[in-house]
Order: C-alpha cells, then structure tokens, then sequence
C-alpha cells in the first residue's frame, strides 16, 4: 500500500528538525576551528582537511545513486562554514615587512584574504608587533629560490619566542609597469628594489634601460605614477598596477621563471597536533657543542630518527665569534614518538635546541 504524501512529508519534517540540531551543532564545532585558526595564526582554507572529508565523506554512502549527491552535500556545508569562520576571523590583524602592493602583502592577502593587514617597516616591527599582541600573527619571508635566505628573519627565528605554523611558496612575478599609454619603446629608465632589477637583469640589459634603485617595488610603482612621465617605468606586480593606475607594459619580465619566495606564517603559540597529513614538515634550531663531530652526530641522530632533512643552513651567532647555530627543515611529526626521543638524543652533542614549529607547506593561493 502506498504511503500518504502528507505523512511523507511529516517525516521530511521531522528529519529536517534532527538536521537543523546537527547543522547548530556543527556551525557550533566551526566556530572553535575558527577560534583555534586565529590563535595559530592558521589559514581559513585547509586543501588537505577539505579533501580527508570528502574522501571520508563518500565512504559513508553506499548506495550509487546518492554517493555523488551527498559529495556535493558536503562541499556545500564546507563552503559554508569558511564563510562562517570569515565573518568570525573579521578581526584577525596580520603583520607584514613592507608596503601595500609589495609581495609581502600580496603574499599576506592570499594566505588570509579577509584578514587585516598591517604594514611594518622592517621584519623586527613585523616580528615584535606579534610578539606584544598587537598583531595576531606575521607573514614574513624566509627564502628565496633565486636570493636564497632571509637571513634577518633567520635570526629572529632563532632569537624570538614565535612558531612558525604554515609555510606558503609564493610564484614572484617580475612585471613592467608605465603609465597608461606607454609601450616598451617608450621606456629609457625603470626603478625597482635591487632584487628585482638583478632578477630582471636581462630584459633590462636587452633593452638598454637605465636603473634606479628604489626600497620597495610597490613604491617603485607609486613613484612612477608621480613623475608623469612616460620614459620611466617600474618593476612591480600587476597588482601595484592596478593600485596605482598604471599599465602593464611587459609580463613576467624575470630572468628566471620558477622564481617563488617561501613565506612562514608566525603566531605566539605552536600547531602541535593540528595538521593531520602523515608527512608533516617542522623546523628544527639547535647549536652543536664545540666539540670534534658534534655536528656530525646531530645530523646523524635527525636521520637516524626517520627524519628526512628537506633544508640545512647555518648562520653566525651575533653575540659569538665564530659560533654558527643550524637551521634545518625536516619531513615528519617531530611532536610524535620518534620526534621527542630525537630531541631528547640531540642533548648529547647540542647546547641549546629549539623547535620553531610543525607545519604543512603549501602554495598560497586565493579560495
């Protein structure tokens, strides 16, 4: 016998009155993400959790003709519930070294686009102004593929009291910039940071243009819009374009194209036990004792522990002469088992040991 429609719909009902307790519930669970985020000075956007859920999420569905729907179920409640934590985080302040328009910033507004950014004139404000409370967390450079380190924000690193809690690789796009009307032809002079005019060295070289070194290319972009003159050009971002008013006259003019800046995201307390990949990465800092083969022996106790070292750098130590602390980035949970018994052998060969923080990297990138 076929059931009435309006008990049918009785029980929608009712299924959708559990639905509505179990969405509170959730939005209820979304809200401490969101609270844990901005402590960590984490991105709302997760790539690796979203796609753990929707893999979970489909296993829980047999049935065919409903598996794909409940997939699209899920993307929908996780769409809403970034949305939720946005208007949560609203009053999430970043600090970054630099000038609105400048890569540092561009870099800040993909890893947190709804976050405030605050521009401090050099890593140390950037780094302090975390450090104080004033800001929630920092988006600084640590390396270069083309420059290499950022040896200040090293030592900060070394010396402060901030993790590091999410590495992002930023592509650095190399444009020139003129005011509206202008072409290449045009251009006798182009003004940049010094990184960016060496990193441009062979379009600038090809195209017989004068240099003028600026402090910032965003600046460098603000500078040509003031002169008003359509010799002068900028190596800048297309968003400094867009900023200022100009046009971009020649596209990724760099001499290398794989150029990317890696970006750490600094806050006052760690991400031990967030990230849930398998392979996490972490940053280690320690000094070897001034003893025959202690390095050695460090390195050897890192290995022996599982550990695959991604990076190894070391930098003198400003209040010892001829003293180096070692930097290194390493693959694995160093939070875990083998990572406490690691750090606990490293005693025996290294004064002073700090780990900076656990991590995913990740290519920043606006969602």
């Amino acid at each position: 016998m076929m059931e009435d429609l309006k008990d049918i719909r009785k029980k929608i009902t009712d299924i959708d009155n559990q639905m509505a307790e179990l969405f509170k519930a959730r939005m209820e669970q979304v809200a401490k993400v969101a609270e844990y985020k901005k402590t960590k000075g984490l991105p709302i956007f997760d790539p690796e959790r979203e796609e753990q859920v929707v893999r979970n999420g489909a296993n829980r569905i047999e049935d065919p003709k409903l598996k794909s729907y409940y997939v699209n179920f899920l993307k929908e409640i996780m769409e809403l519930s970034k949305d939720y934590q946005r208007n949560i985080l609203e009053g999430l302040k970043v600090a970054y070294s630099g000038t609105e328009g400048a890569f540092a910033h561009i870099a800040a507004s993909k890893i947190f686009p709804d976050a405030k950014k605050i521009a401090y004139s050099n890593f140390k404000k950037a780094y302090d102004a975390v450090e104080s409370g004033e800001c929630d967390c920092a988006v600084l450079p640590v390396e270069n593929s083309y420059a290499g380190d950022v040896d200040q924000v090293n030592d900060l690193m070394f010396a402060g009291n901030l993790y590091v809690n999410g590495m992002y690789d930023l592509p650095i796009i190399h444009d020139l910039l003129g005011l509206p009307g202008a072409t290449t032809k045009d251009i006798k002079t182009v003004v940049s940071h010094p990184q960016a005019l060496s990193q441009c060295g062979g379009f600038i070289k090809e195209n017989e243009l004068a240099e003028i070194e600026y402090s910032n290319t965003a600046l460098a972009a603000e500078y040509v819009k003031s002169k008003q003159d359509k010799s002068i050009a900028a190596v800048a971002s297309a968003e400094s374009a867009k900023m200022f008013g100009l046009d971009v006259i020649a596209r990724s003019i760099n001499d290398d194209r794989s150029n990317t800046t890696r970006f750490a995201v600094f806050s006052r307390a760690d991400n031990r036990g967030a990230t849930e990949s398998k392979h996490p990465y972490f940053s280690l800092l320690f000094t070897a004792r001034n003893e025959a083969g202690s390095l050695a022996q460090a390195l050897t106790i890192i290995g022996k522990h599982g550990f695959n070292m991604r990076t190894l750098r070391s930098r003198p130590m400003k209040e010892l002469m001829w003293q180096y602390y070692f930097y290194v980035e390493a693959e694995g949970d160093i939070y875990g088992e083998e990572g406490r018994a690691c750090l606990e052998e490293l005693k025996t060969c290294c004064d002073k040991i700090k780990v900076v923080g656990s991590y995913n990297t990740l290519h920043s990138q606006e969602d």
